[in-house]
């Protein structure tokens, strides 16, 4: 069961303005991450579906942070059926992100009063997810599907959208601030707060310091 509500993660977006996107099969290399995240101020995280037996890496992972980061809000990404929706919810996500726009998601979601962020690449398909029910939507792939130029249109006859950018988002001012000055509600990374040499050497204080310097930035853009 979700410890938190869709309100309270759609409200923690907005106030932290950076969710991290991250996965690996390595449950101790996930604990480092989400604690390197939580000490720089982030509290909420997108769990990536990804790979073998991810949910298993999930329900330990999720069971670990409530204890060892009490205030993070633990979603999970890239899911793109309702079954795998169903699964994640069940183990205790507190939001399901996703690449693509799907009923079966929004019911289910829905129905247990958890938070749905789908992926819109158009207008029409934006207003689709509010139709459903989404608070916040993502844009996926940001910069390919328009970057903050499409945000800028979409808050245009919409200024009452929530949109959170993922892919093309960089913990940079010269980055930030085109998405920001656009409108975002929030911005999700990768890649980019945990690059692999980073993460090869285990260097826990690097992610830290640069989600620290990523809030710090969403800070002064608003």
């Amino acid at each position: 069961m979700a410890r938190f509500s869709r309100i309270e993660v759609a409200i923690k977006m907005k106030e932290t303005g950076v969710v991290p996107v991250f996965y690996h099969k390595d449950i101790e290399v996930c604990k480092s991450v989400v604690k390197a995240c939580y000490d720089g101020g982030i509290r909420v995280f997108e769990f990536t579906n990804r790979g073998d037996f991810a949910h298993e890496v999930f329900t330990a992972l999720v069971k670990w942070t409530a204890v060892e980061c009490p205030e993070m809000m633990m979603g999970v990404g890239s899911i793109i059926d309702g079954p795998t929706t169903a699964l994640y919810i069940q183990l205790g996500a507190d939001f399901i992100v996703a690449p693509i726009v799907d009923e079966e998601m929004a019911r289910i979601c829905n129905k247990r009063k958890v938070a749905w962020s789908p992926g819109c690449g158009s207008v029409t398909e934006v207003v689709r997810a509010h139709e459903l029910g989404c608070e916040v939507v993502k844009v996926f792939p940001g910069s390919s599907v328009g970057g903050p130029d499409f945000v800028k249109a979409v808050k245009g006859p919409m200024p009452y959208a929530c949109i959170m950018p993922t892919g093309g988002v960089s913990p940079d001012e010269a980055n930030m601030s085109g998405w920001f000055k656009a409108g975002v509600h929030c911005v999700g990374m990768g890649s980019q707060l945990f690059p692999a040499d980073v993460l090869a050497k285990k260097d826990w204080a690097f992610i830290t310091n640069k989600c620290a310097e990523a809030l710090a930035i969403a800070a002064k853009l608003r």
